[in-house]
């Protein structure tokens, strides 16, 4: 059996996708919309500050508002659904994340679940879960589609294909 590899650039293509998003952003600012992510985190994991620090930074780079939400730990679900119920009718908000993972004893599906799934920029709220599996329009979870989105910049067909993805996430 015959195989080639091929080391694919993600940081590249992730720049060039930027810049697509840069003038997409632009657009909509021509029509009075500024878009806007909040991220919600919830404790003081070390490796989603990272995270969060790196989406306040892509969001600077295309000109889109940011709004983060720092919550302790010791924050109760009913408290965290609570600034979930407030970003969802702030119209000035666009998209949520809540950052993973968030602590033992919460209820991380509930959390995604409460989200409005016209907000839900992470993909997983049920309404946008059921979507994704229909092949309609919706919120695709980031990394998936950030390796779709690979595969097409180096005009990969994927059908009847086997991959392996190495990566932190």
């Amino acid at each position: 059996m015959d195989i080639m590899a091929q080391i694919l650039d993600g940081k590249t293509c992730a720049q060039k996708v930027r810049e697509k998003l840069k003038i997409q952003n632009e657009q909509l600012r021509q029509k009075g919309i500024q878009a806007k992510l909040a991220v919600i985190q919830v404790g003081e994991d070390s490796a989603s500050k990272i995270y969060v620090r790196n989406k306040n930074k892509a969001c600077q780079e295309i000109g889109i508002a940011f709004e983060e939400t720092l919550l302790p730990a010791s924050i109760s679900m009913e408290e965290l659904l609570e600034v979930i119920d407030h970003l969802n009718a702030k119209p000035d908000i666009h998209g949520i994340l809540l950052q993973s993972p968030i602590p033992k004893g919460m209820d991380i599906q509930q959390a995604f679940n409460r989200i409005s799934s016209q907000k839900d920029v992470d993909g997983f709220h049920p309404i946008n879960v059921g979507k994704l599996a229909l092949g309609q329009n919706c919120f695709i979870p980031c990394t998936a589609y950030g390796i779709m989105q690979l595969l097409e910049s180096y005009q990969i067909p994927i059908e009847g294909k086997h991959a392996v993805i190495i990566g932190r996430s």
